[in-house]
């Protein structure tokens, strides 16, 4: 088996799986099937909508998985331009490699990690330059589905006849079905808004607390500080999801994207 498909032989990636596959047969074949009949007309169209969220969150899930986030690459040598007018350049010390700007050492991955956002536990890779596009676009169907679901259960559970229905085994797995993927739905929510203000600002989990401290610093020698590679909402969507918009959702339309090494800052726009 090839390096990246040992990704999947891991207990958290199953875990996801797993639970995706849960809740699309319980979404379908038990909450939806008992609220509108999958024979029906609306039965059958809304299980044809349900499945395709759900195969477009499985492809991006997929893609996050097997997707490189990003090694360094072997010819990079720093631009001494960008080390004159911004920094000096900075190598690992534990790759003994020249770091491009916006690279981070993964202790997980053992390498350093272009644009690197996070190591995500769930997809059992890190997050970076080549797949952040693909986990963005991920979360957004995840959330997509996770909310539609929710509006199954819950149409549902109001339209039910509790009253013939003894005993509280039943019960009882909708209370836990319900707690879940309300859970979930508010979970996703809150990372898929997250995940849209590091985008609308072109910043990464990591920049953000690096941002905080570089603020703390300026407000206490009497400055400001500015997020360097902010350089407009629209260009910031732009270079992560793409120039075309009707390819913003394809979470493996990477085209656009070039070495990572080097990125627009706000100083080249002055």
């Amino acid at each position: 088996m090839s390096t990246k498909g040992k990704r999947f032989l891991s207990v958290p990636v199953l875990a996801v799986f797993s639970l995706m596959c849960f809740v699309y047969y319980s979404s379908i074949f038990v909450f939806l099937h008992d609220w509108l009949n999958l024979q029906s007309s609306p039965g059958t169209l809304n299980a044809y909508l349900f499945s395709l969220f759900a195969f477009l969150s499985l492809f991006s899930f997929f893609s996050c998985v097997l997707t490189d986030p990003g090694h360094v690459p072997s010819s990079y040598a720093p631009d001494v331009e960008f080390s004159k007018d911004n920094e000096a350049p900075k190598k690992c010390d534990k790759c003994f490699v020249y770091k491009p700007p916006r690279t981070h050492h993964c202790r997980v991955c053992r390498r350093c990690i272009l644009k690197m956002d996070h190591h995500c536990l769930w997809i059992n890779n890190c997050v970076g330059y080549w797949n952040y596009k693909a986990f963005f676009v991920f979360v957004l169907y995840a959330t997509m589905s996770s909310i539609y679901a929710t509006v199954i259960f819950i149409s549902c559970v109001f339209l039910k006849d509790w009253d013939p229905i003894k005993g509280s085994s039943l019960k009882i797995f909708y209370v836990f079905y319900g707690t879940m993927v309300v859970g979930l739905t508010i979970t996703l929510l809150t990372l898929f808004g997250w995940h849209v203000y590091l985008v609308l600002h072109n910043m990464t989990t990591i920049e953000y607390h690096e941002g905080n401290r570089a603020k703390w610093l300026a407000m206490k020698s009497g400055q400001s500080y500015r997020h360097p590679f902010n350089i407009g909402a629209y260009r910031n969507i732009t270079s992560i999801l793409g120039p075309n918009m009707l390819k913003w959702l394809c979470p493996t339309a990477v085209s656009h994207l070039k070495e990572g090494v080097s990125f627009p800052t706000l100083r080249d726009n002055s």
